[in-house]
């Protein structure tokens, strides 16, 4: 019922969008009268900024065409290098590109978002590597006959990827992980070391992720730890209606995980549609497009399975089996220990709000046969969890950071 009720919900404020944008179109033509009285910029901002943050939202486009290797530009096109059910390992190929540039695999958070939410992540780092990134599936659009997905299959997903990566190019390829698959690709990394997976990655850096939920708790970290498991799966998974291919799936919707992150900043989300109307009535199309291309970003949202959810929060945020050694992959165990010749670089913003100071450096303590000149640190000043990965602060001070340690570890 929670899904249907959204449905309809959605239906009219997606009617309620065309005509509030079409209104603003019309006040704002030049052949209106309207347009040049004091209240008309005015009402057709309100009707913009409205229609803006009502309007559907599908999978947006990386729109990533070109980057600039050495002094010259070239073209960028994506191939999907292998397919899977829940997810795709897709490859941004630059056409005459150095061989010798290091392979890295990017692992997009499955928590909401789209892999799309990295582009700017993607755009700092193509033009001195091979870059490849998770384009994990809206749960919702997964067929019932494409079966179940959870945390074991997310790191089944990884080592498949930076297996095809490796064998695809003979080569040890790197991993940066953002935000919540810190964990798994840990976990991963753990488990092809064990075996002495040729393929294991050179490097692994986390980025924002809750390796240890212990450390620092968020508002986040609280509320998984208060509620009970059997509260989760009984108030925030719901079944995906008829209208979608995955029907019938059980799902954590994208749309519960977006209010939630909503609802924390809510004042911050406010004054920034405050502004984007002022900039609206002042004509200053470019500021009022910088917010714009934000929500469009962060409010294009997927779901998540109801198996991977649910197993994330209990291994993860209640329980924390990995930090303590007890989390088991299809029987066996991951031991941090077996991480001898992957070099970890553990990245924290300063001010992040969702996973806290301490939570990704833990991933350095755990891996205690690794040599201390195989670990990094680093804190990124005055960094909320966003500016981590994307912005001026990500371009500027922390890129640098993560191209210097795969250099250094290639």
């Amino acid at each position: 019922m929670l899904y249907d009720a959204y449905e309809v919900q959605r239906s009219f404020f997606a009617g309620a969008s065309r005509l509030a944008g079409m209104g603003a179109g019309w006040l704002n033509n030049p052949a209106n009268p309207l347009s040049y009285s004091s209240m008309g910029p005015v009402v057709a901002a309100s009707l913009d900024v409205f229609a803006h943050a009502a309007a559907l939202r599908g999978k947006p486009e990386f729109g990533l065409h070109s980057t600039t290797v050495g002094r010259k530009t070239v073209p960028v096109r994506e191939e999907i290098a292998v397919s899977k059910p829940f997810g795709d390992l897709k490859h941004f190929v630059r056409a005459g590109a150095p061989a010798s540039h290091p392979k890295l695999l990017i692992v997009a958070p499955m928590s909401g978002h789209f892999a799309t939410l990295l582009r700017g992540t993607v755009e700092r780092l193509l033009p001195r590597h091979d870059v490849y990134i998770t384009d994990w599936k809206d749960a919702k659009l997964v067929p019932l006959s494409d079966g179940s997905f959870d945390l074991d299959d997310y790191v089944d997903y990884l080592i498949e990827f930076l297996e095809a990566i490796g064998e695809s190019g003979g080569e040890r390829p790197h991993m940066l992980a953002v935000c919540q698959p810190a964990a798994p690709a840990f976990a991963a990394t753990a488990l092809m070391a064990a075996d002495k997976n040729p393929w294991r990655p050179r490097s692994l850096t986390m980025m924002g992720g809750p390796v240890d939920t212990r450390q620092a708790p968020t508002a986040i970290n609280t509320l998984a730890t208060q509620r009970p498991h059997a509260w989760f799966e009984n108030n925030v998974v719901a079944t995906v209606p008829m209208i979608y291919p995955g029907a019938g799936r059980k799902v954590y919707p994208g749309f519960l995980q977006l209010a939630g992150f909503m609802s924390m900043n809510l004042g911050d989300h406010l004054v920034s549609h405050w502004e984007m109307f002022k900039h609206l009535v002042e004509g200053d199309e470019e500021s009022a497009d910088a917010t714009r291309a934000f929500y469009e970003e962060y409010r294009s949202v997927s779901d998540m399975s109801a198996e991977f959810y649910l197993q994330t929060v209990d291994v993860v945020f209640q329980r924390h089996l990995l930090p303590d050694g007890k989390y088991v992959h299809r029987g066996t165990r991951v031991d941090p220990a077996a991480i001898r010749d992957t070099a970890l670089l553990a990245i924290e913003g300063e001010r992040d709000d969702i996973s806290g100071l301490g939570q990704t450096r833990a991933a350095l303590d755990i891996a205690k046969r690794l040599p201390a000149s195989k670990k990094k640190y680093f804190m990124a000043r005055d960094a909320g969890h966003y500016g981590i990965f994307n912005g001026r602060k990500w371009r500027d001070n922390i890129a640098p950071v993560v191209e210097k340690w795969i250099a250094h570890n290639n």
